[in-house]
């Protein structure tokens, strides 16, 4: 459980730092859509034998809960990934890694509002101290990061939160490799098919005709090639398939509050690696702020 633990750490952190290497090569939309196909892909042979491990009496994977877990792709994979992708691409890796992994605090927040799950006294001070630390990180009072890439990954961050939400009563119902394995697939096969509309000659003319002219004739294809091919494997199979496997055999092994452990460490190794790797500096306002999302996490 502890070793999956610490690899679900490791990639975890390497996220952010790996989507910003192989971004340049594709569009964003493709390399959301390519990479949860591929991790969900992943994730299947673990999904389909925790099904057939199903007592006869559980629930059953019909229709309806299909289509219930294909809503919660659209949320997950759909809109929060998609804005995830775009703060790569707008701002520094360490940042997106750091405010992304505020998204438990988030999901308590969420699920008391939406579930009317208790909401105690020690929450509300993490919570407090976590949007504290978000302000020390972006500084709007000397705002040097880029204001679109921080209100994408905010966005990412809500509406992973809401997925995660959603997605308790599915997850408790098939498990959350199930759960998670067909949202993967199902948001993946979404995005393509809004790809595919993108190609339509009236859809495409009148997308260049407006700001989300990038978004005209998205690539299927476009980008791939012998240098690239290695990373792009490592988001889509190490970070995206592996990373999602070992983070719920770490749930599996252990329990759901020791896997959390992955979002408390992953504010302090992602920008070391992103140091290391992107050569991104680290300033003095972003250490202040990972200490006070750690201190908000460990509360």
């Amino acid at each position: 459980g502890f070793v999956c633990i610490v690899l679900a750490t490791i990639l975890f952190s390497l996220m952010e730092v790996t989507l910003k290497g192989v971004s340049a090569h594709f569009h964003p939309f493709q390399l959301n859509f390519t990479r949860f196909l591929i991790g969900g892909l992943v994730l299947l042979p673990f999904a389909l034998r925790a099904l057939r491990r199903r007592p006869p009496d559980a629930p059953k994977l019909d229709g309806a809960a299909l289509a219930k877990i294909a809503g919660l792709g659209f949320v997950g994979v759909f809109v929060s990934m998609t804005f995830y992708q775009l703060s790569v691409m707008h701002t520094d890796a360490s940042v997106v890694a750091i405010l992304f992994s505020s998204n438990p605090l988030f999901v308590m927040l969420l699920a008391a509002l939406l579930l009317g799950e208790a909401i105690h006294r020690h929450n509300v001070v993490a919570l407090v101290l976590e949007l504290l630390g978000i302000v020390v990180i972006v500084s709007p009072w000397n705002m040097q990061l880029d204001p679109y890439g921080v209100l994408f990954v905010m966005i990412a961050v809500l509406a992973f939160a809401l997925y995660g939400v959603l997605g308790k009563k599915e997850g408790a119902k098939f498990g959350v490799f199930v759960t998670t394995c067909f949202g993967f697939l199902f948001g993946s096969v979404e995005m393509m098919l809004v790809a595919l509309l993108t190609h339509v000659p009236a859809i495409a003319a009148l997308l260049q005709q407006t700001p989300l002219q990038d978004y005209a004739d998205i690539p299927f294809f476009s980008g791939y090639s012998l240098a690239i091919l290695p990373a792009f494997l490592f988001v889509c199979i190490g970070v995206t398939g592996i990373g999602y496997v070992a983070y719920f055999m770490a749930m599996e092994c252990t329990s759901a509050g020791a896997a959390s452990l992955v979002f408390f460490f992953k504010p302090v190794l992602a920008p070391i690696l992103a140091l290391l790797l992107l050569q991104e500096a680290i300033p003095g306002n972003r250490i202040a702020g990972i200490v006070i999302i750690l201190i908000a996490s460990l509360i």
